[in-house]
């Protein structure tokens, strides 16, 4: 079983984000997301020519919305969050003061 989470962009769903136990990701569109052309995709390493992206890593796009160095430390201890679980700070912190206009909203288990 793994965790997941809803992607929006500009406060529009975009799609899902899926972490597997055997640290397995997976990247979905929305339907209604990706059949609208004028929809831009979420990123340029997840185009939508697929609707369904699959990695055996974090896609970096999503890494690169993660807070580094102290910023890091600080949400990592007061989240009560391993520091190299990436998926976990991703849900737990990227829902509300992100660079740019992707938001992540865990969905409850």
């Amino acid at each position: 079983m793994g965790k997941k989470a809803r992607v929006y962009q500009n406060g529009i769903l975009a799609g899902t984000l899926e972490k597997k136990a055997n640290d397995h990701y997976i990247f979905e569109y929305d339907f209604t997301y990706f059949h609208d052309h004028s929809k831009e995709p979420v990123s340029l390493t997840l185009p939508k020519s697929k609707r369904i992206h699959v990695s055996n890593h974090l896609f970096s796009y999503f890494y690169g919305l993660l807070a580094e160095g102290n910023l890091k430390a600080l949400q990592c201890q007061k989240l009560k969050i391993d520091e190299n679980d990436d998926f976990t700070r991703l849900i737990k912190t990227a829902h509300i003061d992100v660079i740019g206009c992707t938001t992540i909203k865990e969905i409850p288990e």
